[in-house]
């Protein structure tokens, strides 16, 4: 059973700028994607700085942050990284791990080793009005440790969910997912999820309760590239609602 708020769908438009980083050009603007994708039902556009800046670049981010509506940015407990992020302004931050040659983020934040950091971090984007979300594990301790660290909002990491193929561990993953979210409600939390969901696995991580926003990405650019951003965002609106 869904919550009677409308879940928001989140779309990260990082793997527009991939592709145009290819080529080091101008196109596709993930400036355009983003207006594009708000048109067909997005509610918050979602992207990542990165340190290596393999596809969003300062510049992309200002620029996004100046459109009207939510703009979310993902980023590493990183001096330099928040600093850039500040003068953008954006109306929320997701900290993530960050490590150096990975494909993509690989699991949640480290809250107990790097708790006292994070707390600092968090405290200084808050100061500044800016929400911050962290990107845990959907397990109590992290859930508890990012409560008690001040964030506003949890991401939970939906991975293990998304790369099981058997229904029995899907269950189980499921399970995991619905507790956290339900913790996290109890303690005044704003509820995410986000990470390796597409448009086949998507509608039962939808219908938790307590989910405020799911944040997608890699697979709305993919089906672009057949159908259309339109219609790729479009589709995924429809797959959640």
């Amino acid at each position: 059973m869904k919550t009677e708020v409308k879940l928001k769908l989140g779309v990260n438009i990082d793997h527009v700028a991939t592709l145009r980083q290819a080529r080091l050009d101008i196109d596709p603007d993930p400036v355009q994607a983003a207006q594009v994708a708000r048109q067909s039902g997005a509610d918050i556009i979602v992207c990542h700085l990165r340190r290596d800046r393999r596809h969003m670049q300062d510049a992309d981010i200002v620029k996004l942050c100046r459109l009207k509506g939510e703009t979310h940015v993902e980023i590493s407990d990183d001096a330099k990284i928040i600093a850039a992020v500040l003068k953008a302004r954006p109306t929320s931050v997701c900290l993530v791990p960050e490590r150096p040659g990975e494909v993509s983020t690989e699991g949640g934040l480290d809250l107990v080793r790097n708790g006292k950091s994070l707390a600092k971090t968090i405290a200084k984007l808050k100061k500044a009005g800016v929400e911050v979300s962290l990107f845990v594990a959907p397990e109590a301790p992290a859930v508890r440790a990012a409560r008690n660290i001040g964030a506003d909002i949890v991401e939970l990491d939906t991975s293990d969910y998304a790369k099981t193929h058997s229904k029995p561990k899907q269950k189980l993953e499921l399970e995991r997912l619905e507790l956290a979210a339900y913790m996290a409600w109890e303690m005044g939390i704003v509820v995410h999820a986000g990470h390796g969901l597409d448009y086949h696995n998507v509608a039962p991580v939808a219908r938790i309760p307590h989910m405020s926003a799911l944040n997608i990405g890699f697979s709305i650019v993919a089906r672009s590239v057949f159908v259309g951003l339109k219609t790729a965002v479009s589709e995924m609106r429809r797959a959640i609602d």
